[in-house]
């Protein structure tokens, strides 16, 4: 049985996770293609788009227009497995939008450090009137 939630683990990750998300509000694509695990094993299913491998992520950060990026996030739970894996599961809401959104990352500790392996998104419908 793996060990669940070693404590400097869970920070290590905690870490990497608001790196992320600084860098994603911030439209900071250099740190959120590094945060990307660099392997066509990589994938990100988008709110309207599949990606599959790093260079397709890649290629989506640097095309994005960097529109209405600033979120609030809500129930974040960070969960690891060992010392190598984890995984990252919020909820976002961007400003001035009723529309919630989900967010789940998988991380892998690699020689580089913590880097994203699966991303998935999806939004939840408006709440009704």
């Amino acid at each position: 049985m793996l060990d669940i939630n070693i404590p400097e683990v869970v920070a290590e990750v905690s870490e990497a996770f608001w790196r992320y998300e600084r860098a994603l509000i911030a439209n900071d694509v250099a740190t959120l293609d590094m945060l990307f695990w660099n392997s066509p094993y990589t994938l990100r299913f988008g709110i309207g788009e599949n990606l599959y491998g790093y260079d397709a992520i890649a290629a989506f950060r640097s095309s994005r227009p960097p529109i209405n990026l600033v979120r609030q996030l809500k129930n974040t739970v960070i969960v690891s497995y060992g010392r190598d894996m984890a995984t990252a599961n919020t909820e976002f809401q961007r400003e001035g939008s009723e529309v919630r959104g989900r967010q789940s990352q998988v991380w892998l500790r690699t020689e580089q450090g913590w880097r994203i392996v699966a991303a998935h998104l999806s939004l939840m419908p408006a709440p009704a009137a």
